[in-house]
């Protein structure tokens, strides 16, 4: 497990190498691109040209920059490989984009994750998937050949039929399927947008949005984001002065608030993006964690501007992976164009076990049993956290997160930090926050509270 720990002060020299080298992994100076020339550097840094020529002759002897006498400093011919953490500004560690993944996966088995975004496996239905899993091995071809282009057939017929149950009328031909929903995502990105757009982003919204948007290079603008959904005024300023390419969020239980929009703000929303060219990108992959579906903005909208995709892992297993892009008809041959040259086909195993897990009816009995233990811990999670002075003042109706507020002065990403130390994972809420505006929230998984510890170790971390 990672331990944060300080990092050592840098020298001067030191910082203007980290300062060029993080430009250099983000990109903002490409291979052969000219360097700040020594004074203007040390002008800009308040440091001495010496340091400047210094820094520089350090980065010349790594390779990352060659010297041409009588003209200057240029990134060297061979690019540094892309940087997530260097594109945009500097963040703690803690508080970046990937920083609850990475930790979560990284965490000793017997770790608490509070803080992680899935279910525990004594919640999974282990038994029906193994059982659906023989079934679907019995037949060679599940095993040894690609997919279709578009994926599974069965699989899509049943989830047109699961979305059309939601109020999203979808023919199975309009599903093109993924090896999950973040690669979903990452493939409506590339569908969409150019390095350099502008995507809308809800403010707190899931931090995996973020971390796409950085390594496709765009420009993010965020929207405050309450109980009630976007603030509609603050979006319809967004569209007016940043003209986004698109506008991703969860539209229903969404990640990390647990709101679900009205009906009323979903007509908005869409309304305003037909006035203003934007299209819209709904992540829908808490779904079955309604026991009543709430209004979409794809059922809404009837697959025109709004693209919606979901997935499984966070109800079935997250080792049963696979997501699904709802798209418009005349769109669907151009992505998976874009899908074969990328991925060329999704994984035909766990398509085909998910399709007999599905088709067999007990899924529907899994999802039921589900629903009422995330409502128990919901209500004991709240309680407990109360006990130790943390405050959650939105409780959504399902799902398994829950918004908190830390008491007053604390700052969640040091918590985190002395959490993490004693081998409890959180989620510190500026990790969700462009505008870096929830220092004092946190997100918690209720399902992953069932062990007392949690609270006796948040209350230690929260003591300092």
């Amino acid at each position: 497990m990672t331990v944060a720990v300080a990092e050592p002060v840098l020298s001067r020299v030191e910082t203007v190498m980290r300062a060029i080298e993080a430009r250099i992994e983000g990109r903002a100076l490409g291979p052969g691109a000219r360097l700040p020339s020594v004074r203007g550097l040390a002008d800009s840094m308040q440091v001495s040209k010496s340091t400047v020529v210094e820094a520089y002759d350090r980065l010349a002897a790594r390779g990352a920059i060659v010297s041409r006498p009588g003209s200057g400093f240029f990134v060297s011919a061979r690019p540094e490989p892309l940087s997530l953490t260097a594109i945009g500004p500097r963040l703690d560690r803690a508080v970046d984009p990937v920083w609850i993944t990475r930790q979560s996966l990284e965490a000793r088995p017997d770790s608490l994750r509070p803080g992680c975004g899935w279910l525990p496996p004594d919640w999974l239905p282990e038994a029906e998937l193994r059982r659906a899993l023989r079934q679907v091995a019995r037949r060679g071809d599940a095993v040894m050949f690609y997919d279709t282009p578009q994926g599974h057939a069965l699989l899509r017929q049943q989830m047109a039929l699961r979305l059309t149950e939601r109020g999203i009328r979808a023919h199975p031909d309009q599903l093109v399927l993924t090896d999950s929903v973040t690669h979903a995502l990452d493939l409506i990105i590339r569908f969409l947008a150019e390095p350099g757009d502008t995507v809308l982003l809800d403010d707190p919204c899931y931090f995996s949005f973020q971390a796409l948007a950085r390594a496709h290079r765009l420009q993010m603008v965020g929207v405050p984001f309450g109980p009630e959904g976007p603030d509609l005024a603050a979006f319809e300023r967004a569209l007016i002065a940043h003209k986004p390419r698109f506008y991703i969020t969860n539209s229903g239980l969404h990640n990390p608030t647990g709101a679900t929009l009205s009906p009323v703000a979903v007509h908005r929303i869409l309304r305003l993006a037909e006035m203003h060219g934007t299209l819209i990108v709904e992540d829908d992959a808490y779904a079955d964690f309604e026991a009543e579906p709430g209004p979409r903005l794809a059922g809404f909208d009837g697959l025109d501007r709004v693209i919606h995709v979901g997935g499984f892992s966070k109800t079935i297993s997250t080792g049963a992976r696979i997501g699904a892009i709802a798209i418009r008809g005349d769109w669907v041959e151009r992505l998976v164009d874009l899908k074969l040259a990328v991925s060329l086909s999704d994984n035909h195993l766990t398509a085909a076990t998910v399709h007999r897990f599905l088709a067999e009816g007990s899924y529907r009995h899994h999802v039921d049993a589900m629903r009422t233990r995330l409502a128990e811990a919901r209500g004991t999670v709240v309680r407990r956290l109360a006990e130790v002075g943390v405050t959650v003042p939105f409780v959504p109706q399902a799902g398994m997160f829950l918004w908190a507020r830390l008491p007053a002065g604390l700052d969640a990403a040091d918590v985190s930090r002395r959490a993490l130390a004693r081998g409890m994972v959180l989620a510190p809420g500026n990790v969700f926050s462009l505008s870096q505006g929830a220092a004092g929230s946190m997100r918690f998984n209720v399902a992953q509270c069932a062990d007392p510890r949690v609270f006796s170790e948040l209350a230690r971390a929260m003591e300092g």
